[in-house]
């Protein structure tokens, strides 16, 4: 009798059970955040219609398949940035974080509900831009180049959310906003996200590779034959050794922020 008492309380007290129940809170408190999640989900795809469909169709399928692949990255990044960067600056100046460092939870308990969430608005924004893009955007693509595609944009939302964290981690719930802003919308430009570089100055194509949204652009851009040449393992290393950077530093200053 005690002995199945004591297994049932050990079962509902696992590790699992807690990360399950961390990602359900998270969901949640997404879906009563609409500041978050309408800005998010609405403003790529609004983005595409405009640049993507409405002024891109005059550049015929080769543009339109270019920038379908180009603008479901430029989607992604944004729950990562946006999630992670405002998300982590505004829960450190409420004093969230250290609230859930003295729960009983598993460690990175809360980082793993949140980069599951931005798993899951990638999927979204994703599967939105993919049938706009095949419905009024002219795009034809094989089943296998669409799921390919599908499976790129959403695991590229991780490195960004390196980043985010990497931010929330510096600023405070005022200026992330901004910061992200300033990093989202020029990095999606000048790697290429808005238009083809070889429509820009010459020096844009040669600092490009500097930008982890370029990299993915890049691994996007090869799924549907429009890339610029190199190997796809090359950026797939490079998206990750930015993920392990920007993860290491932000460890390092939350770490740092909680023996304050």
């Amino acid at each position: 009798m005690n002995a199945t008492v004591a297994t049932s309380s050990s079962s509902s007290h696992s590790p699992l059970r807690s990360y399950l129940l961390e990602t359900r809170c998270e969901f949640m408190r997404m879906l009563r955040t609409p500041s978050f999640s309408i800005p998010t989900l609405a403003f790529p795809v609004l983005f595409y219609l405009l640049f993507g469909v409405l002024l891109g169709s005059r550049g015929g399928a080769q543009a339109g398949t270019y920038l379908f692949a180009s603008y479901g990255v430029f989607g992604v990044m944004a729950p990562g940035l946006f999630g992670f960067g405002v998300g982590i600056a505004m829960d450190r100046e409420r004093g969230f974080m250290k609230l859930k460092q003295a729960m009983p939870a598993p460690p990175g308990a809360t980082l793993m509900a949140r980069m599951l969430m931005a798993i899951v608005f990638a999927a979204l924004i994703v599967a939105e831009v993919t049938v706009i893009a095949l419905s009024l955007g002219g795009v034809q693509l094989s089943v296998a180049q669409v799921a390919l595609l599908f499976v790129v944009d959403v695991l590229g939302v991780l490195p960004f959310c390196a980043i985010g964290l990497w931010v929330g981690s510096l600023a405070g719930g005022q200026g992330a906003p901004a910061l992200v802003n300033l990093i989202y919308l020029p990095m999606a430009f000048l790697s290429g996200l808005w238009m083809p570089l070889h429509v820009l100055p010459p020096i844009f194509a040669k600092i490009a590779p500097v930008w982890p949204a370029w990299h993915l652009g890049q691994l996007a851009l090869k799924v549907v034959g429009r890339d610029s040449g190199g190997a796809a393992w090359m950026h797939v290393l490079v998206l990750a050794a930015m993920a392990v950077v920007f993860f290491l530093l932000a460890r390092r200053r939350l770490a740092a922020g909680a023996h304050a």
